[in-house]
């Protein structure tokens, strides 16, 4: 039998037999690391002429998009980043100058958020390969598992979902998209190329959820007009950055200078087999220490894989079903203008790398969310105790229909 015939899914099933069944299943693997505070970590490995190419993204953005993918799982897990190590391997007769641009590409977004590069590896290779492993620190009544959704509870898009794809669409095609102005274009090729990891959503979550963020918590005020920030969605996004560097070139980046022992200068303890002076921590476990779900009443994961490969993801791990309404989904205004209404919807359920949260919690919590983020989150469909997953149609036009993981990228 050979890996094509079983698919990415099956082969994940194989590899979990080699894990603990309660601890995988997660975007991040969570360690204990004190009574209140656990270490989250995540790994994605990124290919040349699989996850990016110079016909769509270049060295820098390519780097970019690597960074953004992997805090985009700690923002999945409720965890603040830390730093992240990178392993590169490259051909011999690779460019320096691409590998200066795809770290630059790396480096600008990481300091957005203060997380410095604390090592690595480089190895040969006839095929340019980056793996990135993200380190984050996350409370332990804070995480956020694919398996806590409760039936009843409502389900959240933060943002909008299809825009890269559609910017890919413009980067592979020039002649898609003839009739959008210059503005348009650029948001939605920035999307695809820029997009960034949601973690501005998490102080709006806790404040939500409370301080101790327990299962059912009272429901705090909202944060009051002014308080809004200026969230990940095409309609709000700011014009491309100025150009990649040139040979020889230098970029001022707005965040303090990476320093050796993380940012600000922290000097902290070195990651070490059986962690920190050698302490023998308990395993890697994905959805807490020991796989004990969190109390917290909410559950996610992000929308790297697109928005219906999420909402199934959580639904699988919870044991619950959904209804997902396809008129409540947020797409782009402007594909009205590009494309038709059935391939906005496939290009938001199953284009993949909006790098939106999808998140399960309870309908009070959910309107609240969505009422203080704004710029495209909305209240996308409601868990259920059933099994099945829907896409429905509150307008009555369409016939129910099941949402299904084989509609998005798979690898095999």
């Amino acid at each position: 039998m050979k890996v094509k015939e079983i698919g990415e899914q099956g082969l994940l099933r194989i590899l979990q037999k080699f894990c603990p069944a309660e601890i995988v299943g997660d975007d991040c693997a969570v360690m204990a690391t004190t009574p209140n505070q656990s270490l989250a970590i995540t790994t994605d490995m990124l290919v040349d002429g699989v996850h990016f190419s110079d016909r769509s993204t270049g060295p820098y953005y390519a780097g970019w998009r690597a960074a953004a993918a992997n805090l985009s799982d700690l923002a999945a897990m409720g965890a603040k980043p830390l730093a992240v190590t990178v392993a590169l391997a490259v051909a011999a007769d690779t460019a320096v100058e691409w590998v200066e641009e795809f770290y630059r590409g790396m480096t600008a977004c990481l300091q957005e958020y203060h997380t410095p590069i604390v090592g690595g590896d480089v190895v040969r290779s006839p095929v340019v390969t980056v793996a990135i492993t993200a380190f984050g620190q996350v409370e332990c009544d804070r995480t956020i598992s694919r398996s806590n959704a409760r039936s009843g509870w409502a389900i959240v898009a933060t943002g909008v979902h299809g825009a890269s794809r559609a910017g890919l669409e413009l980067l592979l095609n020039p002649e898609f998209g003839q009739n959008l102005t210059e503005v348009d274009r650029a948001s939605l090729i920035l999307a695809h190329q820029r997009p960034k990891p949601r973690l501005d959503v998490l102080p709006v979550v806790w404040e939500i959820l409370g301080s101790e963020g327990a299962m059912e918590p009272p429901l705090s005020p909202p944060l009051g007009k002014g308080g809004k920030q200026d969230f990940n969605s095409p309609g709000a996004m700011e014009p491309p950055l100025s150009p990649p560097l040139g040979k020889g070139g230098k970029q001022d980046f707005n965040s303090p200078p990476l320093t050796k022992g993380g940012p600000g200068g922290v000097n902290y303890p070195p990651l070490t087999k059986g962690g920190p002076g050698g302490v023998n921590y308990p395993p890697l476990t994905k959805g807490g220490p020991g796989g004990v779900q969190s109390s917290i009443a909410i559950a996610g994961m992000d929308s790297s894989d697109g928005l219906a490969d999420a909402i199934i993801q959580i639904c699988r791990a919870s044991g619950v079903g959904a209804k997902v309404d396809r008129t409540k989904i947020p797409i782009p205004n402007i594909f009205s203008e590009i494309i038709s209404t059935e391939k906005a919807l496939d290009w938001a359920l199953y284009g993949g790398e909006d790098f939106e949260l999808v998140l399960f919690l309870p309908i009070a919590n959910a309107q609240l969310l969505v009422e203080q983020i704004g710029n495209g989150a909305a209240i996308v469909g409601i868990a259920t105790d059933s099994t099945d997953i829907w896409l429905t149609d509150s307008s009555g036009i369409y016939p129910d229909t099941r949402l299904k993981l084989d509609r998005g990228f798979q690898h095999f």
